[in-house]
């Protein structure tokens, strides 16, 4: 029961709020629930399919391969790939660190996993798109272009301000051994 409760305590206290609400004001307990139960519906659209592209991608793709372009030692395609498949992912951010996690997992640096973030949250490619047909090419293209350094300077800044013991847990956290560790 107390793994039970550690595991869901989030969920339980979004549900306790819930009711309370429910309990004092029913008109607009109801509308909260709507809300929550919609919210839930949609996470549970995404989320499988997230989660089954993950499995494939730590199944299929070899940890050596994904160190090798986005490792320590990937230099300049790191960030770059980064950027690509931040821009071009599909769905809201809560969908970006399962696969932050599989790219600890597959040893990306750091530093990268931080740009991958940034990209996704910023730099949306249907985005760019929807703003360059409501607000004009030019202020689209140009907060791409003031967004990029900005995401490589944030994620410069986070991957220093981390101490070498502090990035070393991190990857220990996520350095399960399974069989596509192994490729």
């Amino acid at each position: 029961m107390k793994k039970f409760l550690k595991i869901y305590k989030v969920f339980l206290l979004i549900i306790s709020f819930d009711l309370i609400i429910l309990f004092l004001d029913p008109e607009k307990g109801k509308m909260i629930f709507h809300h929550t139960f919609s919210n839930f519906m949609e996470m549970l659209g995404i989320l499988p399919p997230v989660f089954i592209l993950l499995g494939l991608l730590d199944t299929w793709v070899p940890k050596k391969t994904v160190m090798r372009y986005m490792g320590e030692n990937a230099g300049l395609k790191g960030p770059v790939l980064s950027i690509l498949l931040g821009a071009a992912a599909a769905g809201p951010l809560y969908g970006a660190f399962p696969v932050a996690e599989v790219m600890a997992k597959k040893g990306v640096k750091y530093y990268n996993i931080i740009v991958f973030l940034c990209a996704w949250s910023t730099l949306k490619i249907p985005m760019l798109i929807f703003e360059m047909s409501a607000l004009g090419v030019k202020f689209a293209l140009t907060r791409w272009l003031i967004n990029i350094p900005a995401i490589l300077l944030i994620a410069a800044v986070i991957d220093r301000s981390l101490k070498p013991d502090e990035k070393e847990a991190f990857y220990k956290k996520y350095s399960g051994s399974n069989a596509a560790d192994k490729n």
